[in-house]
């Protein structure tokens, strides 16, 4: 549904107040005295039967009886009386309502909801605050005081977090250009918010407190889209089990494990925090900061004692601080005592008077070596308090670089230090009452920007001679679902495939080879006899487990043993483990045993590599060392999580946070641990899931990490025929939407030369930054409509790295054999969130026009729109291009020229229903 209507809640024209009341303990007050003190400069309607005026404006019986159309209502009334009062909104032609009313009666909600779906109505709630916007003068809200204009947007799951909040934020004179309760987000959600303030001039940053998300590809493609714009900062409820049940309870949602939400934070390029203390200092760094050029950290102290505390804080957070090079530290003498620290921390001795801070701030903002700077005070006979607080202010402000380099402070102390903190909240300067405050702050610029940096990380290209068989992996499992059948159906029945198929070491070593993951021999035995017989054949030492269709974990009962020598240990380690199960459990079945050749494991570093599946976020691939954990929550408790599809980028990012968490330990083996190695097997097992769908999931436990062998020792698999039910679509199930690999295709060109059209993938950054230099004067200047320069990396990340929920780029690339060589033209289509319209640019290397490509590429973009359901594809070209305008009229686009633009502008009517 399009985001114009989310308009009316952010800038309404007029609004209705539906059970105004004069009570003052009721909500329908609340929200008709926040309006008026506001200043809400629109008609303002009360909806009341009671009463005549409510605040001495003119209230109307009924819904029909209202002057004019409402923009927005603001529904105060019993849950039993929303559904009539949804149906005269609809009738009155008002498509946009907050719901502050608290729901009880979940069949009374869900009748609400599908009524408001049924009349296109959007609802904001139930059970939500309201919404405040500032700057609109707009306060339809039960809040107990209105917001403070600012540059900060607040998206709230919590009526009570929104109120603790806002609180606080007036308190320190911290504004906001939106405040959002979203009470249970039935309707309208974190995605469409995300989306709609992405475009918003007022709104520089994003605060969101969640408790659960529903659509976790929509949310996610909406963070990363804003991430790269504007930060994004979450507090997610529910980091234990219980809190995170307790949380899907509070707005109806599912239960999603808190590690899967943390990586989804991470991977959308936001920063979290963990608790309302963290948060409120999180909003008034980014309140007063600049963007973080760099992660060099500079302190000036007063006292050696607070220094020390903030450099083990920042070296503990993973920080970094400043080294001082000549130039400054030359500076640095001249101005301070001789007995300084000579170092950073910048010790300036107890008796640092206001000129000796300002005096070392200016040359420090004066050295490029330092990208940020914390100033620490603590109380002192000596030194004025306040007066060093303006001297500071006096520098900053009048520093050329100001917008560059970022500034904390921390006056330590209480009534003494409460006059400097209020000066510098006053001049919009970040202000902390501890050394931890003033760096957990600092550390939140440098998170952000590091992930920040990581949605914009070039993969490294996965080595060419790595060849995965997707084709031989799809049959391979389609034949275990055929054989279960075989096992568990009679004739009659063998059409009914079974839903799920568990795979073994034995039985997943075909799929894992298909896509060159290292195994080892490994061979099944139907009793001690054949054990003995294919012993001959696999040689010793061996590893032997028991085989039973009951048992999941075999080390749980003692079902393996290893480093049998000779075939007379063989089978004393058989009987043994026979005698063990059949004593212990003797309605086991038992198949017999699994044999495999030992690895010499000794030196190697164990890891444990899982696909498991999240309630909110699908598929999940999680890497660990606890080679025991059995339930879900334990394992990715003790796991690093990540979301697929992984790229060698990726996979790094993901195996050194696990190093960082200690979730994996690699020290003691740090000479036989191949990183690239680790990060490959991690790539391939994620392209082995997208290309499968019917994985469910995979346990890869141990896999031993020796050098660059990575081999993989013990597995299981669950397939899942519900996974695969509808393949084309099973991409779907991914929080992330992966490479569509079904769009390739190989063309042949005019001249008979063959052409690959794919999609542009991450990978291609390096060979299209050479596409693009290459490009001609004129191309350039018809493409980009001015002569630009060379495009940098943070440029060509965005144009490589995109998200295929929401737009598309096509490539041609140059075939040689099935060797991929260079780029060759281009296509690019961006659609709204609303899938209402895509707009397209196009350019084709010089060399290669006259050959039909153009026509290739747009005749492809048109079809992909087409089938996404968008509903109207438009482009622009220079008055000049008269072959783009030609190609695109052939193809049924209208063109129209601008000759005050100096443009043409195509556009093409592709779906004529609602978009999808």
């Amino acid at each position: 549904m399009s985001l114009q209507l989310l308009k009316h809640f952010f800038n309404p024209q007029s609004i209705t107040v539906i059970g105004a009341s004069i009570n003052v303990k009721r909500a329908g007050y609340l929200v008709m005295n926040n309006l008026l003190a506001a200043g809400f400069n629109g008609p303002i309607m009360p909806v009341t039967p009671k009463y005549t005026s409510v605040h001495g404006v003119l209230a109307y019986k009924q819904v029909s009886d209202l002057p004019i159309v409402p923009d927005l209502a603001v529904i105060c009334t019993n849950e039993f009386r929303i559904p009539d009062i949804l149906e005269a909104l609809a009738e009155k032609g008002c498509h946009s309502a907050i719901i502050v009313t608290t729901e009880s009666d979940h069949a009374v909600s869900n009748r609400i909801y599908d009524i408001a779906a049924t009349h296109k109505i959007r609802l904001l709630g139930m059970s939500s605050l309201g919404i405040i916007n500032p700057h609109n003068l707009v306060n339809a809200s039960l809040a107990h005081c209105n917001a403070l204009p600012g540059n900060i947007a607040f998206i709230s799951q919590s009526a009570a977090v929104c109120t603790t909040v806002l609180d606080w934020a007036t308190s320190k004179g911290i504004g906001f250009s939106a405040f959002i309760s979203l009470g249970d987000a039935q309707d309208i959600s974190f995605a469409e918010l995300l989306d709609y303030l992405a475009r918003d001039p007022k709104t520089q940053s994003i605060l969101l407190y969640i408790d659960n998300i529903d659509n976790a590809r929509d949310f996610i493609s909406a963070a990363r889209a804003i991430a790269q714009h504007k930060t994004v900062l979450v507090i997610k409820s529910g980091s234990s089990v219980l809190g995170a049940k307790a949380a899907a309870l509070h707005s109806r949602g599912d239960f999603g494990h808190d590690s899967v939400y943390d990586a989804a934070i991470k991977r959308a390029g936001m920063l979290r925090v963990h608790d309302l203390h963290e948060l409120f200092a999180a909003v008034e760094t980014l309140a007063y900061s600049n963007y973080l050029h760099g992660e060099r950290l500079a302190i000036i102290s007063n006292g050696g004692g607070l220094g020390v505390l903030a450099v083990d804080n920042l070296v503990e957070e993973g920080g970094r601080l400043a080294e001082l090079d000549n130039s400054v530290m030359d500076k640095l003498n001249a101005c301070l005592p001789v007995n300084w620290s000579h170092n950073n921390p910048i010790d300036m001795i107890g008796d640092a008077d206001p000129k000796r801070y300002a005096t070392a701030l200016g040359h420090l903002m004066d050295n490029d070596k330092v990208d940020a700077v914390l100033i620490m005070h603590s109380p002192s006979a000596l030194s004025d308090s306040e007066e060093t607080a303006q001297a500071i202010i006096d520098v900053i402000k009048q520093h050329p670089k100001r917008k560059q380099i970022n500034i904390l402070t921390n006056w330590t102390g209480e009534e003494a230090a409460k006059p400097a903190r209020q000066m510098f909240a006053n001049a919009k300067i970040p202000t902390f009452r501890t050394p931890n405050g003033a760096i957990t702050a600092f550390m939140h610029l440098v998170q952000y920007r590091r992930n920040k940096k990581l949605l914009m990380e070039t993969p490294t290209t996965l080595p060419d001679h790595l060849i995965y068989e997707a084709d031989i992996a799809a049959e391979y499992i389609k034949q275990r679902f055929e054989l279960q059948a075989t096992c568990e159906f009679s004739d009659h029945d063998r059409q009914a495939l079974p839903q799920n198929v568990k795979l073994d070491t034995y039985a997943t070593k075909p799929l894992l080879d298909a896509y060159h993951l290292n195994t080892i021999d490994t061979a099944i035995a139907k009793d001690i006899e054949d054990a003995i017989e294919k012993a001959k054949v696999i040689g010793y030492p061996l590893a032997v487990k028991i085989n039973s269709p009951d048992i999941q974990y075999k080390s749980q009962v003692h079902g393996v043993m290893l480093n049998i020598n000779n075939a007379r240990e063989l089978d004393s380690a058989l009987n043994s483990i026979k005698l063990r199960i059949k004593t212990a459990l003797p309605d086991v079945r038992l198949n017999g045993f699994t044999l495999q050749k030992m690895v010499a494991s000794g030196l190697a570093l164990e890891l444990r590599v899982m696909i498991k599946q999240d309630a909110i976020f699908g598929p999940v691939i999680a890497i660990s060392q606890d080679s025991d954990a059995r339930d879900l929550q334990t394992t990715l408790e003790n796991a690093v999580v990540a979301l697929p599809p992984l790229n060698m980028a990726l996979a790094r990012y993901l195996v050194i946070q696990g190093i960082k968490d200690k979730k994996i330990k690699v020290k003691q083996h740090a000479r036989d641990f191949d990183m690239q190695a680790v990060c490959l097997m991690l790539t391939q097992i994620s392209q082995m899931l997208l290309d499968n769908p019917e994985i469910n999931d995979l346990d890869l436990n141990p896999v031993l990490v020796s050098g660059s062998d990575v081999i993989i020792v013990d597995s299981q698999v669950k397939l899942s025929r519900t996974n695969a039910n509808s393949r084309d679509n099973s991409v779907n199930r991914f929080a992330i939407s992966p490479y569509p690999k079904q769009l390739e295709e190989i063309v042949t060109l005019k001249d008979g030369q063959k052409v690959l059209i794919r999609p542009i993938k991450a990978e291609d950054e390096v060979r299209h930054k050479t596409f693009d230099d290459g490009l001609t004067k004129e191309d350039r200047y018809k493409r980009y409509f001015s002569q630009r320069g060379s495009m940098t990396h943070e440029e060509m990340a965005m144009l490589t790295q995109i998200d295929y929920q929401r737009e598309m780029a096509f490539i041609a690339v140059r075939l040689v054999g099935a060797e991929e060589q260079e780029t060759l033209a281009v296509i690019r289509a961006s659609t709204d969130p609303d899938n209402t319209e895509a707009e397209f640019g196009m350019v084709v290397s010089s060399e290669m026009q006259g050959l039909g490509l153009g026509k290739v590429l747009l005749s492809k973009l048109i079809s992909y729109q087409t089938t996404k359901g968008t509903k109207y594809l438009a482009g622009m070209t220079m008055l000049s291009n008269r072959g783009m305008a030609t190609l695109a009229k052939k193809l049924g686009f209208s063109t129209e020229r601008d000759i005050e633009e100096g443009v043409i502008n195509m556009h093409m009517e592709l779906n004529k229903g609602p978009s999808v």
